[in-house]
């Protein structure tokens, strides 16, 4: 296991247990993030701080990584499977969803969201979610 998909794990499970300090410290100070609930990106973890915040204030997302592949730029490729739930639980969105991350100095310098929204996965494969690596 590379040290990017290391940190990229502890940034997930960071992310779903709502340790904001520790997620943000896995990130550049002038990181660039995909905002994937109304669009654009945040710069900065300040930025990422206050959008999560008001994210979590709205919706309950879980985000499980699947699998991990270098992308031909260097960049990691995660395909991770998304469950957002309302506030009260009700079940909102189950899919799975491309991310990619760029580093620099060990850190996320950068974080987009696959655009094609006609493939689920940046793999050829199917995944079985149940016996996925983890």
């Amino acid at each position: 296991m590379s040290q990017e998909e290391e940190l990229l794990k502890r940034l997930y499970e960071r992310f779903n247990a709502r340790d904001l300090e520790s997620a943000l410290a896995a990130m550049q100070e002038d990181v660039v993030w995909a905002n994937g609930m109304e669009g654009g990106h945040v710069y900065g973890r300040e930025s990422i701080r206050d959008y999560w915040t008001r994210q979590w204030s709205l919706i309950d997302p879980h985000v499980e990584p699947v699998k991990f592949a270098i992308g031909p730029e260097g960049e990691v490729m995660v395909n991770v499977h998304l469950i957002v739930r309302d506030l009260k639980g009700n079940l909102l969105a189950d899919m799975m969803v491309g991310h990619i991350f760029r580093f620099e100095s060990g850190l996320v310098k950068r974080f987009d969201i696959r655009e094609d929204q006609n493939s689920k996965s940046f793999f050829t494969e199917d995944v079985d979610l149940n016996s996925a690596e983890r």
